[in-house]
């Protein structure tokens, strides 16, 4: 192997879970061709956020390599609703709803990719010309027992749940896209790879060469526990306005931001474990987390949106005196939302919950350089909050589910 091609496998491997199989990969990358790149989403929310975005730079790491981008709206699929981890049957979306929110992707993903070196392309183009023997054709090519070797089929099978007819369909249905794209790589997250691997068989069983299965990790939310996602109210959307976008950043802890940066930013891994070095060394963590939310801005914004964002962080946080060494406090968010008084009991802050709901009506209280005007409030979402009360008690909460 070439030192070039050396550099372009460990671009591609940064970040990266399991690359199946490498050195067919490594075989493919010394050919000297464009290789086609595959990645699939379904159109389920009309909006992507920062964890979608995994995928997004790894096709774009891709695309700087000089390679081909398939970006695969499964439009097709989207109508079955994918089961992957599902311990029920998911409602299907309708025809309408699919179609808004891949309006919406197409908008949103050249934020990313090179417009040029993407192709965007619908599963439902191949789907909706296939006959009754065709898709029984398909689903002849795959059983029943490797079905239930996926794990969430067998804990559902084996717990006497549902699994509807049309959720076999998926994997096949994903697979055979990869066949229809003629594929050399496909990406997907950790819950995929069971899609991924049918996808190789099924290019196998229609006489194509096989693809390099590259799994990416699912990536944490603001809690860092949970992955990111809109029902847990833990994300960070890519058409969040500057301000929140980079309150967000700058609320993640420090050991999260170092994985956020290998999977997000484009910064070489060089410069980032340099960084690294520096804050074991003693340098401010801060530092650094300012310099990529200001990325993630300047990419889903611009360079002014950034510098913005930063002067009014500052104007918020660090000009009202805030720490900048606060000791972050992990708690459970309850059941039913945490009130915002047993909080600050809890937190330190009060000594009860009675002199909270007295600090709150007196105007003494803020969370997020906001002051909190309901002594009723109810956080419902795991977050990461500033907490202050008066002039000079501040805390950190870490709220996990």
């Amino acid at each position: 192997m070439t030192a070039m091609e050396h550099e372009a496998l460990d671009i591609i491997k940064r970040g990266a879970c399991e690359l199946m199989p490498e050195d067919l990969l490594v075989k493919r990358l010394a050919e000297g061709r464009p290789l086609r790149i595959k990645a699939g989403f379904d159109p389920t929310a009309p909006d992507l956020h920062l964890g979608h975005t995994v995928l997004l730079n790894k096709m774009k790491q891709f695309q700087d390599l000089g390679h081909e981008a398939l970006f695969l709206i499964g439009d097709f699929t989207g109508m079955i609703g994918d089961p992957t981890g599902k311990n029920a049957t998911r409602k299907p979306l309708t025809r309408d709803e699919v179609i808004e929110n891949a309006k919406s992707y197409e908008e949103q993903i050249f934020k990313i990719l090179d417009p040029q070196k993407t192709q965007v392309m619908f599963n439902s183009s191949w789907m909706n010309a296939m006959s009754p023997s065709d898709l029984i054709g398909l689903a002849a090519k795959h059983t029943v027992a490797r079905m239930l070797e996926r794990e969430d089929f067998n804990n559902r099978y084996k717990g006497g749940q549902p699994i509807a007819i049309h959720e076999f369909l998926y994997p096949l249905i994903q697979g055979y896209d990869s066949v229809a794209m003629k594929a050399d790589v496909e990406l997907g997250g950790t819950d995929q790879k069971f899609n991924l691997l049918v996808g190789r068989q099924l290019q196998e069983a229609y006489g194509q060469p096989p693809q390099v299965v590259l799994t990416m990790p699912i990536l944490e939310g603001l809690d860092g526990v949970q992955k990111m996602s809109k029902s847990l109210g833990n994300y960070i959307g890519i058409t969040d306005v500057p301000d929140d976008m980079f309150g967000k950043l700058m609320s993640i802890s420090d050991e999260l931001m170092w994985r956020y940066m290998e999977l997000l930013s484009a910064a070489s891994m060089s410069e980032i474990t340099s960084w690294r070095a520096a804050c074991a060394a003693g340098a401010n963590p801060r530092d650094f987390k300012v310099r990529f939310a200001q990325e993630m801005i300047t990419r889903f914004h611009d360079q002014a949106a950034a510098g913005r964002a930063l002067e009014n962080f500052e104007a918020r946080f660090k000009q009202g005196l805030v720490p900048e060494d606060l000791v972050e406090m992990p708690l459970a968010l309850p059941q039913g939302g945490y009130p915002i008084a047993n909080l600050l009991k809890d937190l330190g802050l009060t000594q009860t919950t009675s002199e909270a709901i007295r600090m709150i009506q007196q105007g003494g209280v803020k969370m997020d350089g906001e002051k909190v005007e309901d002594p009723k409030c109810l956080i419902l979402e795991a977050k990461v909050l500033v907490l202050q009360v008066g002039k000079r008690k501040f805390a950190k909460a870490v709220l996990r589910p």
